[in-house]
């Protein structure tokens, strides 16, 4: 059997004295070694596995998984955009790689330097003041935010224990409501799937600290009263939070600020290229209004005398989110990307994106017609309803042909409104070229012909993965 077959583990490659960490005894000079390190490899059960055969068998397994450098991955919501590699290479930098977080603070001076050009490019495009780069993730920021407008009501000595969502929201917005200690209460959406404003400002009583609102939303709709909401929201004392997680559709283009809203995070993951999977490490910075700066957690990196620095006089912190200074290495590749695209390049992003989502929603609607039949923006929300076997179903036959499955209704943290059992949210982003997106197109023809003369081939997919269905014993 070849050593890079797909049934086997790499124990089963173990031949007695494969291993190739023995060095001949003439080239190294021999001296006693502690017990603790002198351990046989049979001792502690590792298998005799030559360097040839171990770094096919991993290079195997690499391709058993799927990502965006393997094909398309329109995994709506939770976007998968490509990464440029020269990214990586800034990272290693020696200056940012070598750094230590126990160092002292005065000798990060190109880490503070960068931190502060960040902050500010990130105030800039969402129109926030202040921005703090410490969470760890997105939903890290998110929580962050609204630990700030809590702070904030504390402050005021204003009881509001309560955050409203739309019922369209990603399922981190009423999660990190609760972990803040807010209790959160669902506003519905209307017919065309934006918020329902009569709901709306019905729910916005004198216990109401914040709404927290995506726009686009998470259905792919931008939410054209959003000044009108802005206003009620305010009229009510309340805040209203911007969950950035994807500005793909808007960067140079509007900015939440400007739409009335007072807190916002950032998920660079999706935004602004950085890596994503693997449960991290991630980014995801939190930025305010003036009124709210205070309260942001630290570290805040301020200028001073010319000079970048953390700002050590913050007394109205929420405190610290995350040990030490945040992911440098993640954050690095966000700031790479962002001087590397500039303004025109950013806004350019944002219309390719809105372009290519509608593109495919076009192409796609004769036989996954749109939950709401109008221009989308980064991504499209498509119906079920002509198959015979169910969207998720057809997505788990698109694994067959090299495309990741889109966003299915009540997977993972994403949810949507309606009586909606056959759904699949679609986001090609705008790194997919044209021949790309014409090539999604296709298979997703055979896919949707297969299940109309073929169902129980559709019903038992995958079937071309090593790991496929444990309902069906494979």
């Amino acid at each position: 059997m070849a050593a890079t077959s797909p049934s086997q583990m790499i124990t089963d490659l173990h031949r007695p004295g494969a291993a190739s960490d023995v060095f001949a005894s003439s080239q190294i000079q021999s001296r006693p070694v502690k017990p603790l390190f002198a351990r046989s490899r049979h001792a502690i059960g590792l298998p005799e596995v030559s360097e040839v055969d171990v770094v096919r068998h991993f290079t195997r397994l690499s391709h058993e998984s799927h990502g965006v450098d393997n094909g398309p991955y329109p995994l709506g919501s939770c976007t998968m955009k490509y990464n440029p590699k020269r990214n990586d290479v800034l990272a290693r930098l020696p200056g940012f790689e070598n750094a230590h977080p126990l160092q002292d603070s005065d000798t990060l001076g190109g880490v503070w330097e960068m931190y502060e050009r960040l902050q500010t490019m990130v105030c800039e495009i969402t129109g926030m003041d202040v921005c703090c780069l410490a969470p760890a993730a997105g939903a890290h920021g998110e929580l962050a935010g609204l630990l700030v407008i809590r702070a904030h009501f504390a402050r005021l000595k204003s009881r509001r224990p309560v955050v409203l969502v739309p019922d369209s929201a990603h399922g981190t917005n009423p999660a990190s409501a609760a972990m803040a200690g807010f209790d959160c209460r669902i506003v519905p959406s209307d017919l065309k799937g934006r918020v329902d404003l009569v709901a709306l400002k019905s729910m916005l009583t004198p216990d109401v600290a914040a709404f927290m609102l995506t726009n686009p939303s998470t259905l792919g709709l931008f939410e054209d009263q959003i000044v009108e909401i802005a206003d009620a929201v305010h009229t009510n004392g309340s805040l209203l939070y911007y969950d950035g997680a994807n500005l793909n559709a808007l960067m140079g283009i509007v900015r939440p600020g400007d739409m009335g809203f007072d807190v916002v995070h950032v998920n660079v993951h999706k935004t602004f290229s950085t890596p994503h999977g693997g449960g991290g490490p991630g980014a995801g910075p939190v930025a305010v209004k003036a009124a709210l700066a205070a309260y942001l957690p630290s570290p805040v990196v301020v200028r001073k005398g010319g000079t970048a620095q953390p700002d050590a006089n913050r007394p109205l912190s929420i405190g610290k989110m995350k040990s030490f200074h945040g992911h440098v290495g993640v954050l690095l590749r966000a700031y790479g990307y962002l001087r590397t695209m500039g303004g025109l390049g950013l806004r350019q992003a944002s219309t390719h994106a809105v372009l290519n989502a509608n593109y495919l929603q076009h192409r796609l609607s004769h036989m996954l017609p749109p939950v709401y039949n109008q221009f989308c923006k980064h991504e499209t929300l498509l119906s079920g309803e002509k198959l015979n076997t169910s969207a998720r179903q057809f997505a788990k036959r698109l694994i067959d042909y090299g495309i990741h499955p889109p966003t299915l209704v009540g997977a993972g943290c994403v949810y949507f409104p309606g009586d909606l059992k056959s759904a699949m949210l679609i986001e090609p982003t705008e790194t997919e070229t044209k021949a790309s997106l014409d090539q999604q197109v296709a298979i997703f023809q055979l896919v949707f012909d297969e299940d109309t003369h073929n169902e129980a081939l559709v019903e038992s997919a995958p079937i071309s993965r090593k790991i496929a269905r444990i309902d069906l014993n494979n």
